[in-house]
């Protein structure tokens, strides 16, 4: 909090954030500049994008989505501006079937006590996704997934054992264990609550998920601290 201002402030603006207000709207809450509230909001959000677990255990569920590549707040675009919308954009390439991106990517790990990790991929490569999840899963840990190929080829990798989930079969849970669905719905609740910012910088895509991440690790215990810090 080096050189920031107004500290009889921060507590309140914190109140903002586990609250998921705009970075206008907390600047209203808190009666500062919204540049100053952009500032804070970073400052804040630094630490949290790296607030990771250690390791996830059981049955993992792996996932990838995809985010339209955003230069809110750019003065200069290296492309022509876009209308409000669209869809991420990917393109097949490679002998392994890796994904190139257009667009920025998010690979999702969680695991059945919710413990959840994320990170933004340039590539969908086995290469890109062995540096996000081998130093975190553990190695009796089950992967299960969707049947790209790219997890396949990463569970060999790491010795660990494989379940494919077949969606496009129509297929959503195998042997009543088995199935993506934590991890598919913890996407719908992220779309869901980042659809309130119209558009998330790509840049600032990682502090956004640490954010996220936060909320929902500790949502009891952040409200009922909230209020206990209440005058």
């Amino acid at each position: 909090m080096a050189r920031l201002r107004r500290r009889e402030q921060w507590i309140e603006y914190a109140r903002s954030m586990i609250a998921g207000e705009t970075v206008r709207a907390a600047a209203r809450r808190c009666g500062v500049h919204k540049n100053t509230s952009f500032r804070w909001r970073h400052r804040y959000l630094d630490g949290l994008s790296e607030v990771k677990p250690s390791h996830l255990h059981g049955i993992v569920e792996a996932d990838e989505t995809d985010f339209l590549e955003s230069f809110k707040g750019s003065r200069d675009l290296p492309r022509p501006a876009r209308k409000r919308g669209g869809k991420a954009a990917r393109r097949q390439g490679g002998q392994t079937g890796a994904v190139g991106r257009t667009d920025p990517g998010v690979d999702r790990a969680r695991d059945r006590t919710t413990a959840t990790t994320d990170a933004v991929l340039e590539s969908a490569n086995t290469q890109a996704l062995r540096a996000i999840l081998e130093p975190i899963l553990d190695a009796d840990a089950v992967l299960c997934s969707d049947g790209s190929v790219v997890y396949v080829a990463l569970a060999k990798q790491l010795h660990i054992a494989h379940q494919p989930v077949n969606l496009t079969a129509g297929i959503r849970v195998v042997d009543h264990a088995f199935h993506i669905q934590n991890v598919n719905a913890y996407d719908c609740r992220l779309k869901g609550w980042m659809y309130r910012f119209h558009g998330v910088a790509t840049k600032y895509l990682p502090n956004d998920l640490g954010w996220h991440r936060c909320l929902e690790r500790f949502p009891a215990s952040l409200h009922q601290s909230c209020s206990s810090s209440r005058p």
